[in-house]
């Protein structure tokens, strides 16, 4: 994933916080979703279904409920140049939103690009 450093100006940090904050989560994680609610009370459609697609899937997966940290949810679709919510991540790279992840579930490739993600 190529963030846009072009951002970081902000003469309080907060911008630069954020962008770290999001960068380690991205980091830390092997698969991550951004998502509006959480898996299990998601709180748009897009959200569920994306959800829905990775359960199936039968892994487990870290999630940032983005209606709760309003900071990441301003930030990261100018960062990672994608507008909307759900954002999917997997080893560091975006994947993309719930369109894409169902596309990928129902052609079979989601499964295994997160099985692998889990097993490094």
């Amino acid at each position: 994933m190529t963030f846009d450093d072009t951002l970081v100006f902000l003469n309080d940090g907060g911008l630069v916080d954020i962008i770290t904050q999001i960068k380690q989560q991205i980091t830390d994680n092997p698969i991550i979703l951004y998502m509006k609610g959480n898996p299990k009370f998601p709180q748009c459609g897009f959200s569920a279904r994306a959800v829905q697609c990775i359960n199936a899937c039968g892994v487990d997966f870290s999630y940032i409920d983005v209606l709760a940290n309003p900071e990441i949810r301003q930030t990261l679709p100018q960062i990672a140049n994608w507008p909307t919510f759900p954002q999917l991540y997997v080893k560091g790279e975006l994947i993309g939103g719930s369109d894409i992840i169902a596309e990928m579930y129902e052609q079979g490739e989601l499964e295994p690009l997160l099985k692998e993600a889990i097993t490094e």
